[in-house]
């Protein structure tokens, strides 16, 4: 089993990549975690609560069954992947079943961050985006998608979004194998990407 890391700010275009590198590969030989889909369950708290969590600080996720997920899938088990919905900030009563594959795609914005989950990953990618460009990603896809209003994204993002950003996402390029500018033109970078897999499979 190959795991792929592949980490990057908030709208810096890491679904973009995993789509690309699920393209190359048969459907039956991989899967995908999410890390949204890990966040803390809280229907101990209200919703009012929970809008006030800092979803952008490691804190908020929960590392331990992530990693235990993944160790399970790599001895060959299937697992029950939480289903996450940002209209309501918690978790769902759905899950989703996953089963063991050639290649596992993790993702999300802080997965660098918790070293046990770092330490199982083959390869580790940074998707690096300017700050302008990822605001613009956030915003249309909150308003569009999850129904916030603009000012509130405005607000979350200056006052949460860019200093988590600064202080515990961009640190862990560092980590990274590679590290893809975010362009949807950069083939050399997911042709690299590809070339990686094909030699570890």
């Amino acid at each position: 089993m190959l795991i792929i890391g592949i980490a990057g700010g908030t709208g810096s275009g890491k679904t973009t990549v995993v789509n690309q590198i699920l393209n190359e590969l048969p459907l039956d030989e991989v899967c995908v975690l999410s890390q949204d889909s890990y966040y803390n369950e809280t229907k101990n708290l209200s919703y009012e609560e929970r809008t006030k969590i800092n979803f952008d600080h490691p804190k908020a996720i929960d590392f331990n069954l992530l990693v235990s997920h993944l160790m399970d899938l790599k001895k060959g088990k299937t697992i029950n992947q939480p289903v996450y919905s940002f209209v309501t900030h918690n978790r769902t009563v759905d899950t989703l079943i996953t089963h063991p594959r050639k290649v596992v795609i993790v993702e999300g914005i802080l997965i660098f961050n918790n070293p046990e989950l770092r330490d199982l990953f083959d390869i580790k990618i940074f998707v690096h985006a300017d700050t302008d460009e990822r605001l613009i990603r956030r915003l249309k896809r909150d308003v569009e998608e999850r129904g916030r209003d603009v000012n509130e994204v405005i607000t979350r993002y200056q006052n949460t979004l860019k200093p988590m950003h600064q202080q515990f996402i961009e640190p862990t390029k560092n980590y990274a194998d590679i590290i893809i500018p975010n362009d949807r033109h950069n083939t050399v970078a997911i042709d690299i990407v590809r070339t990686v897999i094909s030699q570890k499979l």
